[in-house]
């Protein structure tokens, strides 16, 4: 018997992704009740009642689990929709009010910056939800993933000194400064002439 045919009866296979999914299932809620932070391996893997070691084998660690457990959806505004001037500004505002109401976002670009499952979920991220958007603002389709990169740098370093090293000055602006800022910064990334 081939291990196709032991995974559609039940066997090694069915059993890994069982236990795959009872880990992620326990992993979510946990990380969502207790934080990235206190939520510990011992305490996901007695969630889904198996051993510790289990989620070790699967996952590696923390941070790789986190990583595999959090679903990431940034619900980016039609960009299309918008007068063209007014596109970055939109998208500040909109990826503030996205920091502001999700923690794992938080704990994900922690993740990101240390750990190599925690920077391909970042990754897949920038891939599958800002790049399809910025596609109908860029003034050249072959400038789409820079410009939509460039973009990026700007989201994630306001996310990580504001929410992560939680730098003074950038905690005491207000929503309104944030988006004067930066919105013109992404607004010429996505939509200037190249330099």
């Amino acid at each position: 018997m081939t291990g196709t045919d032991a995974s559609s009866t039940g066997g090694p296979r069915r059993r890994s992704d069982t236990t795959r999914n009872a880990i992620l299932a326990a992993a979510r809620e946990r990380f969502a009740a207790d934080g990235y932070e206190r939520a510990t391996i011992r305490a996901i893997a007695k969630d889904a009642n198996i051993d510790p070691s289990m989620v070790m084998r699967y996952y590696g660690n923390k941070e790789g689990l986190f990583a595999a457990a959090v679903t990431v959806e940034l619900k980016l505004p039609d960009l299309a929709s918008l007068p063209r001037d007014e596109v970055g500004r939109a998208l500040v505002a909109h990826f503030l009010d996205v920091w502001e109401q999700n923690d794992e976002l938080t704990a994900l670009l922690r993740v990101g910056a240390t750990s190599q499952a925690g920077a391909e979920r970042m990754q897949g991220v920038f891939r599958d939800q800002l790049l399809p958007v910025t596609r109908h603002v860029c003034p050249d389709p072959e400038q789409v993933p820079t410009r939509a990169a460039l973009a990026a740098t700007q989201v994630l370093g306001l996310a990580l000194t504001r929410y992560v090293l939680q730098l003074q000055p950038v905690r005491a602006l207000g929503r309104g400064e944030i988006v004067a800022w930066l919105g013109p910064t992404i607004q010429r990334y996505l939509t200037a002439p190249s330099p």
